[in-house]
């Protein structure tokens, strides 16, 4: 009889084949938790990502945020100094024109009284004048505040005509300059002195009915020189210098 002989190679076959299967296995366990791991990180890296970007774009807001309030305050600190430039340029603008009407005041004429009316006229005859009237009447009543027709210098101021004579009553004569001069007569109270210089419009006297005058008025006269005889028509010169009689 031959002696049975069995083949190992089965089982060792078998035997590898179970290993490959095992080593199979644990290479795709650690394959798969190294896949794991990787999603997890890939994951956290995204978060912070996105946690680092939306920060950064906070503070680019706060920052955008921050200029624009800077730039608006500057605006309104711009807009505040202009206003105030304005303001300081109208303001000398004002004194400006202030200072150039009271110039034009000053080298303006008036009437020497206000809320009068007209009576005897220069150059008209009459029984009243040893020669024709000298000057223009302002029928006005008694104390009616006289005024200087024109800024000056009093020449002559008292009774007697202040040394025209006694038909003028209580008078002041003001010197002008250029040969011209002013006088006011009949007046019942004199309220400069001679030497006084006095501003347009500036109070002198009173109106009254001293000296020859047959009712309260003021008698006006422009005269080329201090003393009588020298008058031309006031009422022509002062509309020759804008005021209307």
């Amino acid at each position: 009889m031959f002696e049975r002989v069995t083949s190992r190679f089965p089982r060792t076959s078998a035997t590898r084949t179970r290993a490959a299967v095992l080593a199979a296995g644990l290479g795709t366990s650690v394959v798969l938790g190294v896949g794991v791991a990787a999603a997890v990180d890939n994951t956290a890296a995204s978060t912070t990502a996105g946690a680092v970007q939306a920060q950064a774009a906070a503070q680019s807001k706060a920052a955008e945020k921050q200029a624009k309030a800077v730039q608006a305050q500057a605006e309104k600190a711009q807009k505040a100094a202009e206003a105030k430039k304005a303001a300081a340029a109208k303001a000398a603008q004002a004194k400006k024109a202030a200072k150039a009407a009271a110039k034009k005041k000053a080298a303006s004429w008036i009437d020497p009284v206000k809320s009068y009316k007209l009576s005897a006229s220069f150059a008209q005859n009459g029984g009243m004048w040893a020669h024709k009237h000298s000057g223009q009447d302002y029928a006005v009543p008694t104390g009616t505040p006289v005024m200087a027709a024109h800024g000056g210098t009093v020449v002559k101021a008292g009774g007697n005509g202040a040394g025209d004579g006694p038909a003028y009553g209580n008078a002041i004569v003001i010197k002008h300059g250029n040969k011209t001069y002013s006088q006011y007569a009949h007046l019942s109270s004199v309220n400069v002195k001679v030497g006084q210089v006095v501003k347009t419009g500036q109070k002198i006297a009173l109106s009254g009915n001293t000296g020859n005058s047959s009712g309260p008025h003021l008698h006006f006269e422009i005269r080329t020189t201090p003393n009588y005889g020298s008058a031309v028509n006031p009422v022509s010169f002062l509309r020759a210098h804008g005021v209307t009689v």
